[in-house]
């Protein structure tokens, strides 16, 4: 679980057998053998765990005090080691904020084994509730050590997209399961030395071997796909889509749950945690696509930065097809005094289409030819349509690839609502 270890000790010696007994892929050791070093290295490193030895120049209890204070963030597990058998010193050491207190000698294979049971319990102790993986917090810190380290390594940030408007259709219940399904499978790829770490509901982290990322990236994308559709009704397995529903009879596509993945080969150009965060959440973006899972791995040095074309998230232009020319000008008003761009012409071949497009399908439904044109489009593929119709035929509306359905007559203030749902959720 990537823990890291600070072992004070003015020894030479022990403190080495000690690291030696200690390390391994997932734990790794410093030794300080001098107290100022040892006070860098707690505010440097913030060590899962300190191994103090009564061989330092301080009292062991005074000292033990010292790094509780400097540590009331963190809170690092604390194991004194002392020469003494004495009861008193004992109990001294531990109401001074030691977890643990070994006498010296003592065997190396009780040493390790009291060792990876405190960190064993440091972990359980910060599994997220609902998914029993490492929270936030955790794997924030796990970031910042392999950043850190010698050793080269890849990550992977695996998104649940669409997780939440299954869960307003199914019901949080079926949500968890799919949820825990989701990771299920995310376990199932992983090795004893990989690294799996949640930063939310439905985004999560994957430490794991540079020459193997990839393959579990496409296994992850694969296997998702092939399990998710058990989870929907036979009616939108067949359509292909969810449907959510407003409080009136409106009608909003909604695409299926899908994995999402960005993945990090090399760090060189990442200085921070938060950095690489910020280029994961960009090559994720990267691999988003109409239906289904998906993965996009940084292979040479790809920053991420400047990935995502911002003119698609900060596009507020509009485009509105409505024969009815009093209602036209009432939308377009409405529109613009919103603070939207209510733009007159598409252009077949742009490369900046509208955000969003309001038709009207007409008594004919001959709207619904312009709806399948335009989906069919490489160049309106950010696009979302929103189908507004007098033929209350919602099926033909959404099959015809609308994103939304809104029936004849409607609320301005119900369109705008939706209009914003679409913005926040498309981003």
């Amino acid at each position: 679980m990537f823990s890291k270890i600070l072992i004070i000790d003015k020894r030479r010696e022990l403190p080495t057998k000690y690291k030696k007994a200690l390390e391994d892929n997932n734990t790794s050791v410093v030794i300080a053998n001098e107290l100022n070093t040892a006070i860098q290295n707690i505010q440097n490193i913030e060590p899962d765990m300190i191994i103090v030895s009564d061989s330092i120049e301080e009292k062991l209890s005074d000292f033990c005090e010292k790094i509780r204070s400097l540590t009331y963030n963190t809170r690092p597990t604390i194991v004194a080691l002392s020469k003494s058998a004495d009861s008193n010193d004992r109990i001294l050491t531990l109401d001074s904020g030691a977890d643990d207190f070994l006498s010296e000698p003592i065997n190396i294979d009780e040493f390790k084994t009291r060792i990876k049971a405190h960190l064993r319990r440091d972990i359980e102790s910060s599994l997220d509730s609902k998914t029993l993986i490492p929270n936030k917090k955790y794997t924030e810190k796990t970031l910042k050590r392999i950043l850190n380290s010698e050793q080269k390594y890849a990550v992977l940030l695996v998104g649940l997209e669409n997780l939440d408007n299954y869960k307003s259709i199914y019901s949080d219940l079926a949500g968890d399961k799919l949820l825990h399904t989701f990771i299920a499978i995310t376990k199932s790829t992983l090795d004893k030395d990989d690294y799996l770490g949640q930063l939310n509901e439905t985004n999560y982290i994957i430490v794991t071997n540079i020459y193997k990322a990839e393959k579990m990236a496409a296994f992850l994308t694969f296997a998702f796909d092939t399990v998710a559709p058990k989870f929907y009704s036979e009616t939108d397995a067949k359509r292909g889509y969810m449907l959510l529903k407003s409080d009136r009879i409106a009608g909003m596509r909604a695409n299926f749950v899908s994995v999402l993945i960005g993945g990090i080969l090399d760090f060189e150009l990442v200085e921070n945690s938060s950095q690489l965060l910020e280029k994961l959440y960009s090559l994720k973006k990267l691999a988003k696509i109409p239906n289904g899972s998906n993965y996009v791995i940084d292979r040479i040095r790809l920053s991420g930065e400047n990935s995502v074309d911002k003119s698609i998230i900060n596009n507020n232009n509009i485009y509105i097809h409505e024969p009815d020319e009093a209602l036209h000008l009432l939308l377009r008003t409405t529109l613009e005094l919103q603070g939207y761009d209510v733009v007159d012409n598409l252009v077949p071949d742009s490369s900046s289409q509208p955000r969003i497009l309001i038709i009207d399908s007409g008594n004919d439904l001959k709207g619904l030819d312009i709806c399948k044109k335009l989906k069919s489009s490489q160049n309106f593929v950010h696009t979302k349509i929103i189908v507004t119709t007098t033929v209350h035929d919602k099926a033909a509306v959404l099959d015809a690839g609308a994103d939304l359905y809104l029936p004849k007559p409607y609320e301005i203030t119900e369109l705008i609502q939706w209009i914003e749902y679409i913005k926040r959720h498309s981003d």
